[in-house]
């Protein structure tokens, strides 16, 4: 199975009960699979194979299957005939002619032109579900396709988004060491500025600066970003079932690696790169709403 979007349409059409009928699948995102069928009545009774069948093609995504007929199916046709209307009225007819005086009768053209004496009943076609889900299956399979394709699409900017973000990474870890030695100098001159003239313990303010170094520290933090990166590239690589729940997961670790760094910065460059992950970040997450 390859990466899927869950946006795709499908359409196929097959001889059904002596007419054609044409079944159309269209899919959009959704958290679950959730299906909603526009059917004719003739198909009604087989809403649950439906619905069951598709489920063997998708796992997410809201799906709308629609039926229509592209030639209506052969009905049997037979006639009734409604003797005792039809007797009613010419009885009631040659009475109020009788009354009248009016000349003349009826014959059996006139009867049957009379409302409701004689009609064409259809029997109802006979639709075998199997080859209702053949065109479903055939349908269905039209728009994975599709969703594989948009899926491919998805992937490619997702990786290279997410190379974006192994870099910016690389970057605050290069960064790091350098604001620990600013941060370091700084409280050194601070505190021989307030100490004015008088001798300040080293070993004390050594030991105020490896305080200040384990506070700023943001090694986990880069590992585990790091770590979340890769699974996600691993997962969009080698997809072989629905990764779009997993993604989303890790999309959340990654957003709450990068605010932990950024709390911990203390740097105007370190703080303008977070800023530029949580965007990429932002964009991820766009992307990833439409994966399967």
């Amino acid at each position: 199975m390859s990466l899927r979007s869950m946006t795709g349409f499908g359409a196929a059409e097959g001889p059904v009960a002596g007419g054609r009928l044409r079944l159309e699948v269209r899919s959009v995102n959704h958290r679950h699979l959730s299906v909603q069928l526009k059917l004719p009545g003739e198909l009604q009774p087989l809403e649950a194979d439906l619905r069951e069948r598709l489920r063997a093609h998708m796992e997410r995504g809201h799906v709308t299957v629609g039926a229509r007929w592209a030639e209506a199916p052969h009905q049997a046709a037979g006639v009734q005939v409604d003797v005792e209307r039809a007797s009613a009225i010419v009885a009631a007819l040659r009475e109020v002619g009788k009354t009248l005086g009016l000349p003349g009768d009826m014959d059996l053209a006139t009867v049957a032109r009379l409302p409701d004496v004689v009609r064409v009943v259809h029997a109802d076609a006979t639709v075998e579900p199997a080859a209702v889900l053949a065109i479903l299956d055939d349908a269905a399979a039209a728009c994975v396709k599709m969703r594989e394709r948009e899926g491919r699409a998805l992937a490619a900017d997702l990786l290279e988004r997410l190379r974006r973000l192994a870099g910016m990474g690389a970057g605050i870890a290069e960064r790091a060491p350098a604001r620990v030695v600013a941060e370091r100098d700084r409280l050194r001159a601070a505190v021989t500025d307030l100490a004015a003239g008088i001798a300040v313990d080293p070993a004390r303010l050594a030991q105020e600066v490896a305080f200040l170094a384990d506070r700023m520290d943001i090694t986990e933090e880069l590992v585990r970003f790091g770590t979340h990166v890769a699974a996600m590239e691993a997962a969009l690589s080698d997809s072989k079932a629905a990764v779009g729940k997993q993604l989303g997961f890790l999309l959340q670790e990654l957003g709450r690696e990068a605010n932990t760094i950024g709390s911990k910065a203390n740097d105007a460059a370190i703080t303008e790169t977070v800023i530029a992950i949580k965007g990429e970040l932002e964009k991820i997450r766009e992307q990833i709403e439409n994966l399967e």
